[in-house]
């Protein structure tokens, strides 16, 4: 029972559980950046240089034969897979940056005054002062 009770143990940290949730959100931003380039950006990119379908841009290495399909390779994609991680890296970038730039307001922010001592603590302090002086 001591591996179970380890695993759980880790499994509940709240780290384990914010990094879950972290790559379930990562898992759907990176299908919505995929489709904003491949549906907004790419198809303007492609017209502007001339009619361009980057999906289906690619090199023949073989053409196909019989029931064998060709062997190419698809650049085009590669292409559109190179605008989602950079549009994907730049949202991180600025994320991080926030986060970082929020941590130095925190961290330079003034601690709190220590609270003003009561009037039981101003007494006794009184009465240690007057037995001091005896």
């Amino acid at each position: 029972m001591g591996f179970m009770k380890e695993f759980k143990t880790f499994a509940m940290k709240g780290n384990v559980i914010d990094m879950a949730v972290g790559i379930i959100i990562g898992a759907a931003f990176g299908k919505i950046v995929s489709s904003f380039v491949g549906n907004v950006v790419m198809p303007p990119l492609g017209l502007l240089i001339g009619g361009v379908d980057f999906s289906n841009l690619e090199i023949v290495l073989k053409e196909a034969s019989g029931e064998i399909p060709a062997v190419t390779i698809g650049y085009g994609l590669f292409i559109q897979t190179i605008v989602d991680f950079l549009i994907i890296a730049f949202a991180i970038f600025l994320s991080v940056k926030t986060m970082n730039t929020l941590k130095k307001k925190e961290a330079a922010a003034p601690p709190p005054a220590p609270p003003a001592p009561s009037k039981e603590e101003i007494l006794l302090g009184e009465i240690r002062d007057i037995l001091k002086s005896k």
